[in-house]
């Protein structure tokens, strides 16, 4: 089986969230199972700094604005799997970030920056592009390849198939009706059939339209994104397409985050032997000039900080929380009010709450192998990787019972506890009343020793490796490519 992932992030090369976790992983799990399995990414000065022995594949010359565009054949540091990068440096090689520049406002050009990505992925589907390598698959994730699905069942003569991931719905890709010609597509597909959504036209949308499959991170989320609370205007697309869609839930990478060999924390550790973990507490609230309390429960995030994380919710209960002997530790980047009121937390309750605005990897580790328990109050989520970080280290997660959330963790009610199922605790209304319940009900069961080593052996148990996930989507892989052939 060949397959082509096709990504604007990959992880360590280019990540803003999640996304660029899953497109480092999962193929290289594929490729562990006997796929050929090869990525297609933007050039993007990271990527084109990082990939190992590029070689030309074509020149393909101008499009899209850009006079020079060529295609490139490399491999991916660390892994060694072999990458095509889209070279355009007019569109590409640039400052900022990958979608918005350094003062945070989107690139004005972002259609054709992501349309050709899209529309190489098309080109490699054919046979116009790399004779010498044509998949069976174009497996296209989130908004920025969703264009190879509707160029590829457009304008490309191909056998292959293509699988579409919804990461989030919420970042659509929608650009002015104004710009259709740019794509080159007919003009019946800017209609309600096609791309256009609400006088603009989607690229997530087009993805959701002309996938010959589409899945979401996790199967809670599969559904919840066929409803109108959570289908941010696409639930009827979404239910149009009926039994294609459906929901695999991610994994992790257990080499990277495994507390038994973790060179970042301060002591290893395992379920066996948790003594590297309290080592690991200790560690942190020193490093962080938290007061060295044994009693105190200490709660961490490791998040964006926006409103659909629910971090509104922390820091509306957050004072009575202090108050009842809960530590915090936050590391995160977001809204700008968000940032402030965090800031000011940390001012108001110096020794109880310690707030880092960025992101830094290794603390990151380190924030999660020195908690109790890591929080993730998302108002919605299509997966989630922190709760899952914290289930492999041992660190109880407290979540909102949504989407991925609710696949992943089990809540401790009596009857979960006395079937020894518990792995963390949940909570429903996404209100500071209820997430101060929830935390609450943490704190009482940690005063209980035995109960909560129990939990976090039933946690750590948990299989979070990524060798299923990829066998589902192999599966799927099989599945489609004969019904398309």
């Amino acid at each position: 089986m060949k397959v082509l992932h096709v990504a604007a992030e990959v992880y360590p090369l280019i990540k803003t969230g999640g996304l660029a976790d899953v497109v480092a992983a999962l193929p290289a799990a594929q490729a562990k199972q006997g796929a050929d399995v090869r990525l297609l990414l933007p050039g993007f000065p990271a990527v084109m700094d990082a990939v190992q022995g590029a070689r030309t594949v074509i020149e393909i010359g101008a499009c899209f604005g850009a006079l020079r565009v060529r295609l490139l054949l490399a491999r991916m540091p660390g892994t060694g799997l072999p990458v095509y990068v889209v070279e355009a440096p007019y569109l590409y090689r640039r400052g900022g970030g990958p979608y918005q520049d350094s003062r945070g406002e989107e690139w004005p050009d972002n259609l054709q920056r992501f349309a050709l990505l899209g529309w190489v992925a098309a080109h490699l589907a054919g046979q116009d592009a790399d004779p010498e390598w044509i998949p069976d698959i174009v497996h296209a994730h989130d908004w920025h390849a969703a264009m190879a699905c509707a160029y590829m069942a457009e304008h490309t003569a191909t056998l292959a198939a293509s699988v579409f991931t919804v990461h989030n719905l919420a970042f659509q890709g929608l650009f002015p009706a104004r710009d259709w010609p740019m794509l080159g597509l007919a003009s019946r597909l800017m209609s309600p059939a096609g791309l256009e959504f609400h006088g603009q036209l989607s690229f997530m949308k087009a993805g959701l339209k002309f996938a010959d499959r589409v899945t979401t991170v996790s199967p809670n989320y599969a559904h919840e994104i066929a409803t109108h609370e959570f289908g941010c205007g696409l639930d009827g697309v979404v239910r149009g397409r009926g039994a294609d869609v459906s929901g695999i839930l991610n994994g992790i990478d257990t080499e990277l985050w495994n507390p038994a060999t973790d060179p970042a924390i301060a002591a290893c550790y395992d379920a066996e032997r948790l003594q590297g973990k309290a080592a690991c507490r200790r560690a942190l609230q020193a490093e962080l000039k938290l007061d060295v309390d044994e009693q105190a429960t200490l709660l961490t995030v490791v998040s964006r900080l926006t409103s659909q994380k629910g971090l509104d919710l922390i820091l509306a209960a957050l004072q009575d929380l202090v108050a009842a002997g809960v530590q915090f530790a936050v590391q995160g980047t977001g809204e700008p009010a968000l940032e402030a009121a965090f800031r000011m937390a940390q001012q108001a309750h110096p020794g109880r709450v310690h707030v880092y605005i960025g992101y830094d990897e290794a603390r990151a580790h380190r924030l999660v192998a020195g908690a109790d328990v890591i929080a993730v109050p998302s108002r919605f989520e299509p997966c989630g990787l922190t709760q899952l970080y914290g289930l492999r280290y041992g660190t109880l997660p407290l979540v909102r019972r949504v989407g991925g959330l609710a696949d992943t963790v089990t809540d401790a009610t009596p009857e979960a506890l006395a079937q020894g199922r518990a792995t963390g605790f949940s909570f429903d209304a996404a209100t500071p009343a209820a997430f101060a319940v929830c935390v609450r009900r943490a704190v009482a069961l940690r005063a209980d020793a035995a109960a909560w080593r129990a939990m976090q052996a039933t946690a750590m148990a948990q299989g979070l490796s990524w060798a299923g996930p990829a066998r589902d989507y192999l599966r799927l892989y099989g599945d489609v490519v004969p019904a398309v052939r």
